[in-house]
């Protein structure tokens, strides 16, 4: 958990003010008792009013003191602990951001959004109740046990006995809570998981009458993580009833062989009142590092998972001395002897993948599913890289470019249509931040958007929900090709993108997109025979081989594979 505190380097001025605060605010609260003590040995005794009065008013002043120092460090220490919370939420989300698929696979979506979120506050909570508690508290225990020796030195010994007790149900507890809260942060993550794919998936559920399975699944994990909770919990709470018992049993002990010394002259009443407002102020203090061992064992897991992300590094970086090439227009695509496998996989997804896709022509992907035809575009965005082969933009291998340079070259449209909340300008312009209304609309009127979004009250200014659930499937696709013209790029890639259109808005796209990347490279992967019959070349994929490569005619007469699709989808007539 230490490691994180390196992110509170910004606010280190504050914390050594706390410390400060804290160190004279103990002071005050240390010399309460020995005034309270000279009330009663020298102006109560004496009855000396003038004597009461005088250090009363000192005791107040004191008091005002230490309350000033208190709350002064406590807004401190809330904006050191917000601020550091900020700060590693940032870096986490930023480390995320450069992340490859393989690592987001490795850790799941509902787990980073935990240790991004649940995991981060524990770690703060804990970051404020340190600088709060566990540095005045070693303060007061220290200077407590000083002071109490300095007024009665054989009645401390009844603190010598209690302390090492306390301090070692402090350890047992917590040696026994750390393995349980790491087990409850993974159950967590197990109860998000759930909750999110419910959630996302809610129109299959209940397509499929499955709620009730639903619930089951929730209550299950809901179940597990509760029951975790109530042992560690269960376990935790042993310390303040120990702590309770072992505090009054010190005040017995001390009120009794304090009151025997007292009677044999060997200390003053005053002495002994002081002398049991030392021990208690010890005994709290105890009570509060107590309260921080019931936190640090919870926000110690948090840390570690936080930690794991932060030096998980990823698997595809820039490679030192990766090009800076100037933007290009055009673009010629190599696959050159591809192979690639997902981790864990037995198989490899694709093997010896070769072709070239030119400027000008669209090359259209084709082949049943899971032949690999998604994968080959998650390999050219270098999502994953390749294990064997390489990718070749203008002759340069794409892991020879920068990854902010390959991407820019590329106008993606995946095979889920994704929007984000906001207007359906700005989920255009995603693609563009530099776009004008005038491109944004042409942009639009290309992908056959334009008539539904002229048709909405607010036009461009329409709302997009999260994941445009306010739109239709063909709508969201129309945009997400919207956001990509948008862009201008030099190669388009179109995964399986025109799979909710209809068959006459389908056509029109593909006319109007022929005009407008008449300059570009157009891969497009696709299920329908119909959207690529017309394509320049066209790459059949079977079990993550090539099965044929040419246009469609030439299919038909070399390629079985192809020639199976093409009869399962289309008539005798259609395919003349």
């Amino acid at each position: 958990m230490f490691k994180l505190f390196r992110f509170v380097r910004p606010y280190r001025m504050w914390v050594v003010a706390v410390v400060l605060l804290m160190f004279l605010q103990s002071i005050a609260q240390l010399y309460l008792p020995t005034l309270m003590a000279d009330i009663v040995d020298i102006g109560v005794v004496n009855g000396d009013a003038g004597y009461i009065l005088q250090t009363g008013a000192m005791m107040l002043l004191f008091a005002a003191f230490g309350t000033l120092c208190n709350v002064t460090a406590g807004f401190m220490s809330a904006k050191t602990a917000a601020g550091f919370g900020k700060i590693v939420r940032g870096n986490v989300f930023a480390h995320v951001e450069t992340f490859s698929l393989q690592e987001f696979d490795k850790f799941g979506t509902a787990s980073m959004i935990t240790r991004t979120t649940n995991d981060i506050t524990q770690v703060q909570q804990v970051l404020f109740m340190l600088m709060r508690m566990f540095l005045s508290a070693p303060l007061m225990i220290v200077g407590g046990i000083v002071m109490a020796v300095s007024k009665d030195a054989t009645l401390s010994l009844v603190l010598v006995a209690v302390i090492p007790l306390l301090v070692a149900v402090i350890v047992l507890v917590a040696s026994k809570g750390l393995p349980l809260f790491q087990i409850m942060q993974a159950k967590l993550d197990r109860l998000n998981l759930v909750l999110r794919e419910n959630l996302t998936g809610i129109r299959v559920v209940r397509a499929f009458n499955r709620t009730e399975w639903e619930r089951s699944r929730f209550r299950t994990a809901n179940e597990s993580l509760t029951d975790t909770a109530i042992k560690v919990t269960r376990i935790m709470s042993v310390i303040f009833p120990i702590m309770l018992l072992l505090l009054n049993l010190s005040l017995v002990a001390i009120m009794w062989f304090g009151g025997i010394r007292i009677d044999n002259q060997h200390m003053q009443v005053g002495d002994l009142i002081a002398f049991t407002q030392y021990a208690a102020q010890i005994l709290m203090s105890l009570t509060m590092v107590s309260m921080m061992f019931m936190m640090i064992p919870r926000a110690s897991a948090s840390a570690v998972r936080i930690n794991e992300v932060l030096n998980t590094e990823p698997s595809i970086v820039d490679r030192t001395g990766a090009r800076e090439n100037a933007y290009v227009q055009r673009g010629v695509v190599e696959f050159d002897s591809v192979t690639f496998r997902y981790p864990g996989a037995e198989q490899p997804a694709v093997r010896n993948i070769s072709f070239t896709a030119r400027p000008g022509e669209m090359t259209a992907i084709i082949g049943g599913t899971g032949s690999g035809k998604s994968t080959l575009m998650n390999l050219l965005m270098r999502f994953y890289d390749v294990d064997g082969g390489g990718i070749r933009i203008n002759g340069q291998d794409i892991r020879e470019m920068r990854q902010e340079q390959l991407r820019g070259l590329v106008g993606y449209v995946p095979q889920k249509a994704s929007l984000f909340s906001g207007t359906v300008a700005e989920n255009i312009r995603f693609g563009s931040d530099a776009a004008t209304m005038e491109e944004v609309e042409h942009a639009a009127e290309v992908a056959q958007a334009k008539p539904f979004i002229d048709e909405m009250k607010e036009g461009f200014d329409s709302a997009v929900s999260q994941g445009g659930t306010n739109y239709s499937g063909g709508q969201k696709q129309r945009l997400s090709i919207a956001r990509a013209i948008a862009r201008g790029p030099a190669v388009y890639v179109f995964d399986d993108s025109f799979s909710a259109l209809d068959f006459k808005t389908d056509a029109l796209l593909r006319a109007s997109l022929r005009a407008e990347t008449e300059d570009a490279t157009m891969l497009v992967v696709a299920q329908r025979v119909s959207t690529i019959m017309n394509a320049d070349r066209i790459i059949v994929l079977d079990d993550g081989e090539v099965a044929g490569i040419g246009t469609h005619r030439e299919l038909l007469a070399s390629c079985g594979v192809y020639r199976e699709i093409v009869t399962s989808q289309l008539s005798e007539e259609e395919i003349q």
